[in-house]
Order: structure tokens, then sequence, then C-alpha cells
């Protein structure tokens, strides 16, 4: 009897139904964008110093301007990028003091520089801000600098709990019901997050954001690719990433035009009450269907698919015998095992070095919203050069050299002077474009290595090491720029270049079809 693909060729591989159901599950894809790196704008660090009472009377007294206010009251202030141990002290002195001199304000006061006591903040911080983030509402500098990188930590460590739990229940119970629930339980966080008053709860709704955001946005990534045939099927999925792309720019924008965090996080969140509809106008998945035995419901949908795409619809399809998903299917055969450790340590580079690089570029001086644009706009060349590449070399070449480019433009932005910083951005800019089409091939390629009963779980599975790396990065960013600026680019060179390695013992997925069984997978080489 014919196999689902095989109907596919003659009801249609990506005809008028397929192409709605692609559509709205690219709506998914791009409203996932918030949740993913929402810390550069809930989180964004402005310009900041100590607070000291009498510095404001005593500036508007002198005529000074900011920078010079700076200069005479915060010790030893470079500006932004510098000096940031500055920011969290102040001179020990009373600035309301009569007859302080505009010129030598603490020559005034107590003759030597080098003997003003200094104290940490007592009375806040002031902030060079239009509008506010988690940092400006709760203060997160200084000594609780460190609650900005758990705040980020806690959606990958969301993603990583839910990864392994989402994954069974959309091979468990289906993608069209892991879909729905993930939907509502995200516009729930999502809007409680804009009215909760304090910063642990908001840790613990964001956490709870992540535990079903990724869930979601995968499951209607093999959603999307199941209902396609396979000439189609590396395009829909590389299309589909790239409408994460299009929403990374949306987001650019809607927090250029509101620069206050709780609003922008309202913002993007009551749209995807919208994706609710997915009820009456997204299909399960026929392939899943048949690989839970439930045939006769899996014919409905493409007699449905083939009436909306105006085809002939056959009588018979092949017959699955309902297995049931099981971690242990992940591990057991040698090829299974060899792909699902590879898999996952390359999820792992994925996500250390495309977070990695744009947690990197914060750290620079710049405009945020015109550095989160040109981060943006790389990755649409990267899904250019995938489409155009994928199906004349094949899967593992174009992936390794993903990887490879991505960890050698690494070193070479390490390694160029801080003076030529152009020539610095365009190399940062290469290895943002190399991790991108590693991420995305990741993605691509770990559906097509598991079978269709635990291919929603594998791809969770594997993908759970993108979430630990997701936990690790922020520490190792912002924590390593204070031994050396540039030293997080060598621990991505070298992870990077490991991975590229690695794929290259992955088999070729070119040409094939999606396998049904373990055994489909453990024949592929032969």
């Amino acid at each position: 009897m014919p196999t689902l693909d095989d109907i596919l060729e003659n009801v249609g591989e990506f005809g008028r139904f397929q192409k709605q159901t692609f559509f709205v599950l690219c709506l998914l894809s791009a409203a996932f964008t918030p949740v993913y790196v929402g810390i550069v704008f809930f989180g964004f660090i402005p310009e900041h110093r100590c607070f000291s009472p009498g510095v404001a009377e005593l500036s508007q007294r002198c005529g000074w301007s900011l920078e010079e206010q700076l200069n005479h009251t915060v010790p030893e202030w470079g500006g932004h990028g510098t000096g940031f141990s500055s920011r969290c002290r102040r001179y020990e002195v009373d600035w309301n003091t009569t007859g302080i001199s505009c010129t030598d304000p603490l020559g005034s006061l107590v003759g030597n520089w080098s003997s003003v006591p200094l104290s940490p903040c007592r009375d806040g911080w002031v902030y060079d801000s239009p509008g506010t983030s988690l940092v400006t509402e709760f203060n997160l500098v200084c000594e609780d600098s460190w609650k900005l990188d758990l705040f980020q930590s806690s959606v990958n460590a969301g993603f990583f709990v839910g990864s392994i739990n989402i994954g069974y229940i959309a091979d468990r119970f289906g993608r069209k019901f892991c879909l729905l629930s993930t939907i509502l339980a995200n516009i729930v966080c999502g809007i409680l997050l804009v009215f909760v008053p304090t910063y642990l709860w908001i840790v613990i709704f964001r956490f709870l954001q992540g535990l079903v955001s990724k869930g979601c946005w995968t499951a209607g990534y093999i959603l999307v690719t199941e209902v396609v045939g396979p000439k189609y099927r590396r395009t829909v999925g590389i299309l589909y990433q790239t409408a994460f792309s299009v929403g990374l720019l949306l987001f650019d924008a809607i927090a250029y035009a509101i620069p206050h965090w709780r609003w922008l996080q309202l913002t993007v969140t009551l749209p995807t009450c919208f994706l609710l509809l997915y009820y009456w106008c997204l299909p399960e998945s026929p392939r899943w269907l048949i690989s839970q035995g439930k045939n006769a419901k899996a014919m409905n949908i493409v007699r449905e698919m083939a009436k909306k795409n105006q085809k002939k619809m056959p009588s018979h399809f092949e017959v699955s015998s309902g297995f049931s998903p099981s971690l242990i299917d992940l591990v057991r055969t040698p090829q299974m095992r060899k792909n699902t450790f590879i898999l996952m340590y390359n999820w792992f580079t994925s996500s250390v070095l495309y977070q990695g690089l744009i947690m990197h570029m914060g750290v620079a001086a710049g405009n945020m919203y015109l550095d989160f644009l040109y981060s943006a706009l790389v990755e649409f060349p990267a899904s250019f050069i995938i489409i155009v590449t994928i199906d004349r070399i094949g899967r593992r070449y174009p992936w390794a050299a993903a990887n490879l480019v991505a960890g050698a433009a690494c070193l070479v932005t390490a390694l160029i002077p801080e003076d030529l910083h152009w020539l610095k951005v365009i190399a940062a800019c290469i290895g943002r474009m190399g991790i991108t089409m590693a991420f995305e091939m990741v993605c691509f390629v770990n559906t097509e290595l598991y079978p269709t009963y635990i291919r929603n779980l594998g791809v969770m599975v594997c993908s759970s090491l993108c979430d630990i790396g997701g936990v690790i990065v922020p520490f190792i960013v912002y924590r390593l720029v204070e031994i050396w600026h540039d030293l997080p680019l060598i621990v991505f060179t070298v992870v990077g270049l490991i991975a590229g390695g690695l794929v290259l013992l992955l088999p070729e997925t070119k040409g094939r079809v999606l396998p049904e069984t373990v055994e489909d997978v453990e024949n592929f080489k032969r």
C-alpha cells in the first residue's frame, strides 16, 4: 500500500491546504520572538550612576552639562562601558554645603581628591533612559546585577523543564492539542507578567512562560513539516524559522515605539489571543494519526486536503501499528544513539553562540535598537544560503561549514583591535549569520533523523541542551567580559569548531523520506 508521502504526491504536496496551514503557523513562529529574546528590551541596562543628594541642585547652579556633572561627582567616571564599579559608589561628602566651587567642587570641600572617602549607594540610582526596564524598576545593578542574569536564565530553565514534558504531550496526544494548550498557557503567563508587582513573581511567571512556549513553537514546526510533501519539507521548515526572524524586526520596531517594558509585554501578548482560533483552522497531523493507528481520522484529513487542493483521493494507505513514544528509543540502537548525542551538542552550541553573540553585542556601546536590527537582518541571507545549497549539496556539509564559519568568525572578532570597530562588527555579523544557519539546520535535520511516533519527543529532548546553553550563557558573557572583553568569543570559537566536526559524523538525509520506525533510521547509511 502507498505511504503518506506517496499519497501527498497525489493530493498535493504544497497545495492550498498546506499553504493555509503554513501561513497560520508562521504567525506562531513570529509570536515566539519576545519570549526568546525579550531580555534585550525588558532587561535593558541604561547608563546609570549613584544618586547623591544635592548634586542636581549644584549642577543646576553651576550650569554643568551631564558629562561635567559626572566628571565632578562620580568617582573615576569613564563613560559607557567603563568605570562600572564606580557607578556603585559615591563620594561621602555633603553636596548641600554652601560655597562649593563650580570648577573644583571636591577640592573646595576636602582639598585632596584621593583622600575623599567612598561609600556604597544608599539613596538609589539615576538612570539615563527615556523608558523603563526591569533594571530601572527594581534597581538590578551593582550587587543586584546577578538578578538580571537570573531573569534570562529562568526562561531557559523553563524551556529545559518543558522540553521532555511538552514533547511527550505532542507525541502522545497530538500536535494540535499541544499547540492549543501551550498557546493558552503562554497567553495567561504573558498577561500576568504585566501586573505582578514583585521581582520574584516576574521570575516565576517568566519560568512558566518558558515552560510552555518552546514546546508550542516546536510542535508548530513539526506539524508544518509533516503535512507537506518531501519536495517542500525543507523549504517550509526554513521559512518557518525565517518567520521568527521577521518577528525579530517587528519586535524591535514595537520596542522602539514602546520603551516601557510592562506596556511592551502587554502589547506583544494580546495579539497572540487570536492564535486560539487554531482550534477551527488548523488540522491535526495526519502522519501522527497514522503512527497512532488512527487511520480513519487521518483519512478524513487527507480527504479534506484533496478536496481543498482539488486533487483525487486514493482509497487506501499504509497502516501503522501504533507505536507509543519512549525515551529509551532515543538511545536504544547504535545509530539513534549517535544521532541523539551529536544533535544534543549541536543544539547546545547553537544556543550558546546565538544568544551569546547578541548579549556580547549589547555589552559594547551603541544604539540598542540599531544593533538589534543589524543582527536580525543578517538572518535573512542565512536562510537564503540554506535554501540554495541544501538540495544541491546536502545537509551535512553546509551545516558543518556554518558551524566552522561561526567559530572562526568569533576568533577573528576577538583578535581585531578595538580601534577597527567597523571591522569587528562585520566579523561579528558573519559569525551571527553562520550560527543562524547552524541553528536552522539543527532544527530541520533533527526532524529528519527520528521516526514519526517519537519525532516531537526526540526534537524536544535534544533541544533541551539548547536550554541548558541558554541558562549558562548570560554568566559566560557577563562574567568573562570582566576578565577580558573578548574572552567569551574565544569560548564560542572552541565550542563552534567542535560542533562543525561532529556534524560530519551524522548520516546524510538529502532525498530521504521521513522515517516511520527506528529500523528506518538504522538503515539510513545502508
